[in-house]
């Protein structure tokens, strides 16, 4: 048995690699940041991080780790319920709460976690799930586990939506789930118009916010914010792994009596240690900072216009949007990949994407802004896109 299944995964990996699908994985030898070392030796540029805020690596984040280590300790060694709750886990969930709105939140070790531990609790049999068709694979795998009626709606499609609200009319409880920022495109969630729909045929409104918490909104607290709709979506479950530090973690936030149900009855939360006080304590230090000032979203909402500009008059194709997120379409895969490669050779690092993590057709080089870049980065990375662009005859060169 053991060596078919290893023949059968062998030939499997080998076709991934034949066709263009293989995600090889480079090795970093220094802290996350905007300017890193791979191994070997080599600094190049970082244009591909979630580390939106550029706080990953940042000093101010680093002492505050080293204060949470030397105070809290490293692990917990348990479960939540047991004895694995410190006085600043509730501390961090109460802070979470109170800086998107909510009455309560609920920790997790990652987003992926409190994804699939959000729907089993609440929804069964008697009841309709809707979901958008680009919704992250934490959101989709989470509902597999319920055994609720599942429905597709398609992209931002607010008519689709309509459509299969009406179909589960006769569900117990209907549940409406987007991400907040899709991100593979860099596009919002139509807020506005789902949480109107969810008032019209009483649904609950879920929202992924992983790749808004911290930057985007005036003050950072989300495409919530963004649509001024704070206070008004039932659940955002979000990370602590992308803006806020890159670490680990994620969480839960929505009404108190349903927050406190997830405590009994959510598996991932349950049965996981509890998240490092060295995470928690940090977090709680991040969390201040972003309710002191703006500076950090402001800088990155202007590296982002920079970038979008400066890419769209070089003549790329770029998704159009506000977002950090910027996809540069190559629609090719194989094209991608090499694309990549050769922006690496010259001192960017970028990956490229392909099926099945974005449809068929749909390759691209995601690119996302740090607000640790410098208009020198920016610079850089444009004219490196620009040389490989004109290399491999996507752009004209210029006439001499």
């Amino acid at each position: 048995m053991t060596e078919r299944l290893l023949a059968h995964i062998q030939a499997e990996l080998k076709e991934i690699r034949a066709a263009g699908l293989y995600k090889a994985e480079r090795l970093i030898d220094s802290p996350q940041g905007v300017e890193i070392t791979l191994e070997g030796g080599r600094k190049v540029l970082n244009f591909c991080a979630n580390n939106y805020l550029g706080l990953a690596g940042h000093p101010r984040v680093i002492e505050a780790a080293h204060r949470a280590l030397d105070r809290w300790g490293y692990g917990m060694a348990s479960v939540r319920f047991i004895c694995g709750t410190q006085t600043i886990h509730r501390k961090l969930e109460k802070t979470i709460a109170e800086f998107l709105h909510c009455e309560d939140a609920i920790l997790y070790a990652a987003c992926f976690d409190a994804n699939g531990g959000i729907f089993e609790p609440f929804f069964g049999p008697e009841d309709a799930i809707i979901s958008d068709a680009l919704n992250h694979a934490s959101l989709i795998d989470g509902i597999r586990l319920t055994k609720a009626r599942r429905y597709v709606y398609a992209h931002g499609d607010l008519a689709d939506l309509e459509a299969k609200l009406q179909e589960a009319k006769d569900a117990r409880f209907r549940a409406i789930v987007t991400d907040g920022v899709f991100s593979m495109d860099g596009d919002y969630a139509p807020l506005p118009g789902i949480v109107e729909l969810a008032r019209r045929y009483d649904a609950v409104v879920i929202v992924d916010d992983s790749h808004a918490t911290g930057f985007v909104g005036p003050t950072g607290r989300g495409t919530a914010e963004k649509f001024g709709l704070l206070g008004q979506i039932d659940f955002i479950t979000g990370t602590l792994g992308k803006a806020l530090g890159g670490s680990m973690g994620g969480f839960v936030a929505g009404p108190a009596a349903l927050i406190e149900y997830l405590r009994q009855r959510s598996r991932p939360y349950l049965f996981s240690n509890s998240l490092s006080p060295v995470i928690v304590g940090t977090a709680l230090e991040i969390f201040s900072w972003l309710s002191e000032t703006t500076e950090l979203r402001d800088r990155l909402e202007e590296n982002t216009r920079y970038f979008r500009q400066r890419m769209t008059e070089a003549g790329f194709d770029i998704k159009p949007g506000d977002h950090p997120i910027v996809p540069i379409m190559l629609y090719d895969a194989p094209l991608a990949h090499r694309f990549a490669d050769a922006l690496l050779e010259e001192g960017i690092y970028v990956i490229g994407f392909s099926y099945p993590v974005v449809p068929k057709g749909q390759a691209r080089i995601r690119v996302q802004l740090s607000a640790a870049h410098t208009r020198e980065h920016i610079d850089k990375a444009v004219e490196a896109f620009t040389t490989v662009g004109q290399r491999l005859g996507l752009l004209k060169k210029p006439v001499s």
